[in-house]
């Protein structure tokens, strides 16, 4: 297992960095894509500071690219074979919540995650970080609250959720043992 840290952290800052040049975008133009302070964009970029699951969404949606997409470009070519001992693993150092990309090619349609949501956290992610992708989520164990457009879905292991049109989503695990959950993207 690839753990993202030191070195992928200096991966992702380099990755946002030349995805925000080759646009021709200055710091100050990605922030008001995105969503994020200047600062912020800055030091990620400096690798200051490691960027939280929803920064990355957000800086991943303003390049019109999915969370998965953008941690692939700074990690990997891609590669038909996914062996787990190669998976990229990212750790938000906010929630403890941790996203393994079990597989993503950029020219392939379909991505997949495999997320462990400890106890008692949640995560928020903004409509915009669903524009052009289809979602569907499936709890391997645990419980899983979806709070998604005004409704609320209570999963448990097995149970399976297709997204409906985007909107902000919070991902809450309400209960005093860890979630997992597998995410399927599919671009569309």
């Amino acid at each position: 297992m690839t753990t993202i840290g030191d070195d992928t952290s200096a991966l992702i800052a380099r990755r946002i960095r030349v995805e925000r040049e080759a646009r021709q975008w200055s710091q100050a133009d990605l922030a008001e894509r995105a969503g994020v302070a200047k600062a912020t964009i800055s030091k990620v970029e400096r690798g200051d500071m490691s960027p939280t699951a929803v920064t990355l969404v957000r800086l991943a949606t303003a390049f019109d690219l999915t969370l998965a997409g953008l941690l692939l470009r700074a990690e990997t070519e891609g590669a038909r074979l996914s062996r787990a001992s190669d998976q990229p693993t990212w750790r938000d150092p906010d929630t403890g919540y941790v996203r393994t990309q079990v597989f993503a090619r950029p020219d392939h349609p379909l991505e997949l995650a495999r997320i462990d949501l400890p106890a008692r956290q949640r995560v928020t992610l903004p409509a915009a970080s669903y524009t052009h992708i289809r979602q569907v989520i499936w709890v391997q164990n645990g419980a899983l609250t979806v709070h998604e457009d005004g409704q609320m879905h209570l999963l448990h292991a097995g149970d399976c959720l297709g997204f409906g049109a985007p909107s902000d989503v919070t991902l809450a695990n309400d209960t005093d043992t860890p979630c997992t959950y597998v995410v399927l993207l599919a671009r569309g």
